[in-house]
């Protein structure tokens, strides 16, 4: 068994003090002097047939390159972007997938759909020609509103999808579920929108693309979630060559919540231009064009029903759901509506649940996973029923959720749809929570908000969310240790950070598996010329399938260095033992660390023990996902005379496993907590009847801000999972999983002493405002 001496530990992270001070690598920090840049030319107009592109005054303006439009013969050569999942249309057959190229042809469909692309010698150079370009809109009606879309006589976004319908999607047993609400004694209804976002990082999206002439190889540096898959996305679909002969680097990456893990056009563009050219390409997205050309997120309308017994049993769930997919599928745009529908469940004790979902096609950006993709939408269903079955049958809040709760003894849990649940102290993390938030002392803070004309309110929700679960397959990682000739250690995965503190969280768990202090290793992501297979970081799973890789090439590390220590001894292999100290002979004070067997091992003879070195490269998949939990509470103040609300009291008391690094687990659950806040507090894309984006700078998106937030009060419950050996469950969405409700449920509470029992996101002072007037003068 293994004995943690740094894992568990609040170990500062590695990259601090580089990134702090100036020295971080990222994509634009890496350009030749003589890059040309790239310009996207986008679309005006959310809907419009393009009658034609001259070129001919921009090709020949100064600085000027290159001009690429969707007639380029390298373009139309490319392939389209992949849409990982299928499902179904209304009438069985797969769901249509439209041309998602890396220039619209023929039309334009969202307001920022790429039509062509200019390579010159400077940015304004490129911006310059871009006004020269003859472009033959002939403008079409638009639909941006996810309701409006599916509306009769809506304008269709494609003809192969009437009535802008891409997919239905039903889980669960429909009939079942049916009859058990008809049935029950007591029933909730809630409908409620889930607003649009932009995931919005530090770093905007960029790419760096390098033709090697010589060897006839690209290199393309961006800053990615998933190097690996976006070099089989672009060698094998887009631009048809062997994968040797495109590397992909994702160096520093100043966050990416989703956003950084999908093709996007610029991309091949850029490929493409580099090796016309001769030069290297530079394209950086600025803070206005990801407003309209990144993907975007959610966006989502539901109706959810709770079905309940005489004592406030949970007997079904239904929720029927339009998701708002955009013009084009993202590579997993289909992926987050319909599959994390299994945290409808919650951590209840509710076997009966039907989902019904229709995904569809509106004149904007495509939606694609954020922070979380599709767990705290379905959080949020069941949490917001049950705070208005508890209002409407008079049980209290957290007694109804106790009721229902599924207990440690019970697992493993099969819920019934779609999870199963194999640990967690569902009750412990709310009685937790609850006495750490002072759920007792509210109403003598109530008492004491109202003498100073404030509402005061409180919320809890339980969240649970699935960690390295599969979207086509189970989702594999690799892992590769290496000792080289003076012992030193690197360590490199097939995972990748954006800001998480892997360098770390890693060096700690490969310090403990192999008897060295974190300072001994280098640990490496990132470059597919560095490992050849990766998956990469999203869905809260690095630690949870690079953690698992890690503890089983560190197993062969291990076992080969027996094998060497007992040359080096002189003993059968038998008798060497390892421990925190590294190899010794068992019952003898002879030792050799590490360090020394790893260099013994580049001294053996020739043969002997398998080679020379002492290295080990594997590719593994956990044996199942794992499911971090919590519970959350939040209390709020509301000023009814202006609407304006702030948070007072935020409590998170969450079980993510095994805690590799304390602080950095506190870190990604705050800054979790901050994404769930900010869509609360007002961040919303909106459009105009023409397809204009209305919000599209941070003056008119709210962003959260740090006088939005009070201390963060957190706590772990740390329950091993089985499902990886480092019983780490995953921590990076936990976070928004549970805020995006309980902030909601928080508001509803203050806001029911006057009738108001729910309130939509964004809950803007003037949303506020507005619903108390109403309920005054009623």
């Amino acid at each position: 068994m293994t004995t943690w001496r740094f894992v568990g530990k609040s170990l500062p992270r590695s990259e601090d003090r580089r990134l702090l001070s100036g020295l971080g690598r990222y994509t634009a920090d890496l350009v030749a002097p003589d890059a040309c840049r790239l310009f996207i030319v986008r679309s005006p107009h959310a809907a419009a047939r393009i009658a034609g592109i001259d070129a001919g005054v921009a090709a020949a303006m100064p600085g000027v390159r290159l001009v690429l439009t969707p007639d380029d013969p390298d373009l139309m050569r490319l392939g389209d972007f992949t849409s990982r999942v299928s499902r179904l249309t209304p009438d069985g057959t797969p769901n249509f997938v439209p041309s998602y190229r890396s220039l619209s042809v023929g039309a334009a469909r969202f307001v920022g759909d790429a039509v062509a692309a200019i390579v010159a010698d400077t940015l304004a150079q490129a911006k310059d020609a871009a006004e020269a370009l003859a472009i033959g809109w002939q403008p079409l009606p638009a639909v941006t509103d996810l309701r409006a879309a599916v509306a009769a006589g809506a304008p269709e976004v494609w003809a192969e999808a009437p009535g802008n319908v891409c997919f239905l999607h039903d889980q669960g047993p429909a009939t079942e579920v049916e009859h058990a609400i008809a049935g029950a004694r007591h029933r909730v209804s809630i409908t409620y929108p889930i607003s649009r976002v932009i995931a919005a990082p530090m770093e905007t999206r960029a790419a760096l693309a390098h033709w090697d002439a010589a060897e006839e190889r690209f290199t393309l540096t961006a800053p990615l979630q998933n190097p690996h898959f976006i070099r089989e996305e672009y060698a094998e679909r887009v631009l048809g060559i062997p994968g040797h002969r495109l590397r992909v680097i994702a160096p520093d990456v100043g966050g990416a919540f989703g956003l950084k893990e999908s093709p996007f056009p610029e991309y091949g563009l850029a490929l493409i231009a580099a090796r016309r050219i001769g030069r290297d390409v530079l394209w950086v997205g600025e803070r206005s064009e990801s407003f309209i050309a990144d993907h975007h997120a959610r966006d989502m309308h539901s109706s959810v029903t709770l079905a309940l017994d005489e004592d406030g049993i949970f007997q079904a769930l239904r929720i029927e759901t339009l998701a708002n997919l955009g013009a084009y599928l993202s590579w997993n745009g289909v992926h987050v509506p319909t599959n994390n529908l299994g945290g409808l469940s919650g951590v209840y004790r509710c076997r009966r649940i039907h989902a019904r979902v229709r995904g569809v096609f509106t004149h904007t950006p495509p939606t694609s996973p954020y922070r979380g993709a599709g767990r705290p939408e379905a959080t949020y269903a069941i949490e917001r029923a049950i705070d208005l079955a508890a209002v409407r049958l008079g049980i209290d809040r957290v007694e109804l959720r106790r009721r229902n709760l599924i207990a440690p003894e019970q697992m493993p849990w099969a819920t019934g749809f779609v999870f199963t649940y194999d640990s967690g102290e569902f009750e412990r993390n709310m009685d937790d929570a609850l006495a750490l938030a002072d759920w007792r002392g509210v109403e003598a803070r109530r008492a004491d908000a109202q003498a100073r004309g404030k509402l005061l309110g409180i919320g809890v929700a339980n969240a649970i969310e699935i960690a390295n679960g599969p979207v086509t397959g189970p989702f594999t990682e690799s892992a590769d240790v290496s000792f080289d000739a003076t012992g030193a250690a690197t360590v490199t995965l097939g995972v990748h950070s954006q800001g998480q503190g892997h360098l770390i969280t890693f060096a700690q768990i490969a310090a403990d598996l192999l008897s060295l202090a974190p300072e001994e290793i280098r640990v490496r992501f990132g470059d597919t010329e560095q490992i050849e297979h990766g998956t990469g970081t999203f869905g809260s799973r690095s630690v949870v399938a690079g953690g698992a890789a890690l503890a089983r090439a560190a197993e062969g590390i291990v076992a080969r260095g027996r094998r060497i220590a007992a040359a080096a001894f002189e003993c059968a292999e038998n008798d060497v033992g390892f421990d925190a100290d590294g190899f010794h002979v068992i019952g003898t004070d002879r030792r050799l660390s590490t360090r020394e067997v790893a260099r013994l091992a580049f001294r053996l003879p020739p043969g002997a023990i398998g080679g020379l070195g002492l290295s080990e490269k594997v590719i593994v998949a956990p044996d199942g996902p794992s499911f971090p939990n919590g519970c959350h509470v939040c209390e709020v103040e509301i000023d009814p005379e202006t609407g304006l609300w702030e948070i007072t009291r935020y409590t998170v008391v969450d079980d993510v496993g095994r805690v590799i690094n304390p602080k950095l687990v506190k870190g990604q659950i705050h800054g979790g907590v901050a994404q769930g806040v900010g869509q609360i507090l007002g961040e919303a894309i909106r459009y105009d009847a023409a397809g204009q984006c209305l919000s599209g700078s941070f003056l008119d998106y709210q962003m959260p801000r740090a006088a939005d937030l009070p201390f963060i009060a957190c706590k772990s419950n740390e329950v091993p999972t089985t499902m990886n050996p480092l019983g780490a469950k995953g921590a990076g969405e936990a976070g928004t999983v549970g805020a995006l409700v309980v902030v909601v449920n928080a508001l509803a509470d203050a806001l029911a002493p006057l009738g108001i029992d729910h309130v939509d996101m964004p809950a803007t002072p003037e949303r506020l405002w507005r619903a108390i007037r109403q309920a005054r003068a009623a």
